[in-house]
């Protein structure tokens, strides 16, 4: 049996309207695949820690630089968004905010704490670091 190239197998994303809720389940998957990789730097970290000061030091050296801190800040959104997410999919298996308004609110709830509890860790890291 042969298919008319001119029409796709199943739904492609060009033929639904993107929604918040769809954005949101991939923003989602990206920050599990970012806490993947932020789990491995720190494995990493660690491993250096208990090689000795010098493996350490580079490793530090390198989280020290605008790109490694930039990569640290991502770790950090992703790991409270991922996590912000996570309990917004348990409100919904108990029945909460499955209206569409509600839905997109409980949305945006989840984006605002990310940044939010991002913002609060950071500020909380740098007055350890910078406070004498």
């Amino acid at each position: 049996m042969a298919y008319s190239s001119s029409r796709p197998l199943s739904p492609h994303l060009s033929i639904y309207k993107m929604h918040p809720g769809m954005i949101m389940s991939g923003l989602h998957r990206i920050t599990g695949v970012a806490l993947t990789v932020g789990l491995v730097l720190m494995s990493w970290w660690l491993i250096a820690a208990a090689m000795g000061p010098d493996a350490f030091a580079r490793v530090q050296w390198l989280l020290g630089t605008v790109i490694g801190k930039l990569a640290l800040l991502g770790w950090t959104f992703s790991l409270f968004y991922h996590f912000g997410t996570g309990l917004r999919h348990l409100a919904f298996d108990v029945g909460l905010f499955l209206g569409k308004d509600s839905s997109v609110r409980a949305g945006w709830m989840v984006v605002v704490f990310a940044i939010a509890a991002t913002g609060l860790t950071w500020a909380a890291g740098c007055a350890v670091l910078y406070v004498k």
